[in-house]
Formats: C-alpha cells, sequence, structure tokens
C-alpha cells in the first residue's frame, strides 16, 4: 500500500512510500478494527511535526521516521473477532467512522499519559491508505456530511469546541446570544469556532489582516469582524463592540502578538482559550518584555486555559450539535494523495481559509 513518511526533517524530505506492508484482517486484536482511510486533513500541527518543530511535550520528543497526520474519515473494512461487550462490537464493517485524536483520551481532563497516544506523534499517523485503531479510539460519522468534512473535525472542530466548552457540564454547552466569542484568524480551529458558536447563538466576533478573509467570515455569520491591520488597537475595538464588557471566551491564536492585547479585552471571569501562537512565541531567556501574567488574570478574574484537544465523550457531545444544525464544515481546498506534501506547503504558508483534506481514496 502507499503511505506518506517524514524524518521529521523539512516539508521539503518527506517521502511517498509505495510498498508499504499493509494490515491484514487476520492480524486484528481483541478490540481492534481495520479502516480504510477515505480522506485525511491536514493541520498546523502535523506541519511542525514534519519540519521537526513539535517541541512543546518533553515526553513526546524523538527523532523517529513516522507516518504524520491525524485527522481522518475513513471507512471500516474489517472487525476483529470480539465478545459482545468489546467497543468494536459496536462498528460494523462499512461503517464511517473519524478517529480521536488522542486514542486513550475517552472522557474527562486529559493526562500526561494520553499524550503517548497522540496520532502522528507519537503514534504512526494517518497518511496511508490503511490503518488499524482500537474501537474506542473511533467514532461513527453523521451520515450528512461528505467524507472530507468529517476529516476536518477531530483537532479542529473539537479544539473549537473545548475553547468554548471546556469548562460547561457534558451535556450542556454554552448557549445565548448575550454570550461574546472573540476569534483571532481565520484558520482551521476559528473557523470551526465560528460556525460552532454561531450554531450555540453565541455573538461571534472574527479578526483577520485579510479583508477578503474576513467577507468569508461574514458569509460564515460572523456578526463583528476587525482587520488588525488596518485597526492594530483591535482590543479596543472589540471593547467597543462589546460596550466595555469585553469578550466572554477569546481564540487566543495569535501568542506572543497578541496576549496582552486578549487580556486587555477580555471580559470580566472571562476565558481566554489558549490554541496556537502564530504571532511567535515569548522568549523565555527575557529579550522580549515579558507578561506578568498573575496581574493581567487578576485584573479581570480572568482563566487562561491550553487547549489539547478533547476526549471522545465531548466529540460526541459536539457531533450532536453539528447534527442538530446541519453545519457543513468549511473545505478550503483538496488535494490528490500523491500531491499531499504540496499539501502540506499550502498549509504552512498560510493562505487556507478553513481546512485543507488530502483525498486516499
Amino acid at each position: 500500500m502507499k503511505q506518506w513518511t517524514t524524518k521529521q526533517d523539512g516539508l521539503d524530505k518527506l517521502q511517498l512510500v509505495t510498498d508499504a506492508p499493509a494490515p491484514s484482517p487476520e492480524s486484528l486484536k481483541d478490540g481492534e478494527v481495520l479502516v480504510k482511510v477515505n480522506r485525511v486533513s491536514i493541520n498546523y500541527r502535523d506541519t511542525e511535526v514534519v519540519m521537526g518543530d513539535y517541541k512543546h511535550h518533553k515526553s513526546l520528543q524523538d527523532d523517529a521516521n513516522l507516518v504524520p497526520c491525524s485527522d481522518i474519515c475513513g471507512t471500516i473494512v474489517a472487525t476483529s473477532p470480539s465478545s459482545s461487550s468489546s467497543p468494536s462490537s459496536s462498528f460494523k464493517e462499512g461503517d464511517r467512522v473519524m478517529a480521536i485524536f488522542n486514542q486513550t483520551h475517552l472522557t474527562g481532563q486529559i493526562q500526561e499519559s494520553d499524550m503517548a497516544s497522540g496520532l502522528g506523534k507519537p503514534l504512526p499517523g494517518c497518511l496511508t491508505e490503511y490503518r488499524v485503531f482500537p474501537a474506542s479510539g473511533l467514532v461513527k460519522v453523521p451520515d450528512y456530511l461528505s467524507d472530507a468534512e468529517a476529516a476536518t473535525l477531530p483537532i479542529a472542530a473539537v479544539t473549537a469546541w473545548m475553547a468554548i466548552n471546556s469548562f460547561q457540564p457534558l451535556g450542556q454547552p454554552l448557549k445565548g446570544k448575550g454570550k461574546f466569542v472573540l476569534l483571532q484568524g481565520t484558520g482551521g480551529v476559528s473557523t470551526s469556532g465560528l460556525q460552532i458558536a454561531k450554531a450555540l447563538g453565541l455573538t461571534t466576533i472574527v479578526t483577520s489582516s485579510s479583508d477578503e478573509k474576513l467577507a468569508r467570515a461574514r458569509a460564515l455569520g460572523a456578526d463583528h469582524t476587525i482587520n488588525y491591520r488596518s485597526t492594530p488597537a483591535w482590543d479596543d475595538e472589540v471593547l467597543s463592540i462589546t460596550r466595555g464588557a469585553g469578550a466572554d471566551i477569546i481564540f487566543e491564536c495569535g501568542g506572543a502578538g497578541t496576549l496582552l492585547k486578549s487580556f486587555n479585552c477580555v471580559a470580566f471571569g472571562g476565558l481566554i482559550s489558549c490554541i496556537g501562537y502564530l504571532s511567535g512565541k515569548l522568549d523565555p531567556a527575557g529579550s522580549e518584555p515579558q507578561l506578568n501574567t498573575n496581574v493581567l488574570a487578576l485584573r479581570r478574574n480572568v482563566t487562561l486555559k491550553g487547549m489539547l484537544n478533547g476526549p471522545r465523550d465531548r466529540f460526541e457531545e459536539m457531533l450532536r450539535t453539528y447534527e442538530d444544525s446541519q453545519i457543513r464544515p468549511v473545505v478550503d481546498k483538496e488535494f490528490a494523495f500523491d500531491d499531499a506534501a504540496e499539501a502540506f506547503r499550502y498549509v504552512h504558508s498560510g493562505g487556507h481559509f478553513g481546512k485543507v483534506v488530502v483525498h486516499v481514496a
């Protein structure tokens, strides 16, 4: 079978292998299923892995050759012989499925041990034609979604869901027109967050440096948009839009270049969900001005929380909202399997709006 591999040494060194051994139904252990991969979506994390830059978690450091990517929509082609209580008994051949990112993170707060089950580092990923999964690491695809749409959900949409609902009880997502959500940028997580927030009845503010992307965000239902190039004091604009109250939830995707302004325009008692660092990282050596986060958090009684995706039960909770509202994920562009390296470069360039998908089968 064909699959892509990386030694984590650069986007230009991705390798297409055409004779990788294919897993067989006979090799399945109890609770496992064999999946034919139909579509794979590429996340910014995947570009970091391929370039050797994914070094945020010490327990994940290695230089091994691996198959990248985590997000799939696939079709089950074989299930293991198992008892009725086995997780695989809930699936049958022909079911369309998506994989959860951290395969052991099934409920509750993620633990460090769950990081060892991350697809596409440290576990072999999904940019391949066939892969074996534990059935517990899969969820069913709602019938109305296409393969490409479904493949976009496991990291981007689940992260967005948790950015809004991580402190909400399971089954009780945040709702209400009086709540403001600020979404930085128009990448996969922010675009998913926009769609989710609108489905939940929340009021949305989107920032971008591109008027074209802001127009597309408005077409998706964004209530307010801010071009942070032409309005560099975008935090003041957020306060103006919210009549001084600030945003209840902020998708903090910028990092060093945006965090101070996020603190400036978050609501009292609000949540800053830390998702990315596209504007750079704070220099721990002190060559850049350091934020006094204690003072900033205390000033408005803020919660600052890192977002590492979410568990399987939250994924399924999110899918109920998707199905109820018939949310159609935004697919920016689709690439052929043999052109996956080009897809990685496109994602890394930052020119996309929504998600980038590779057509496997």
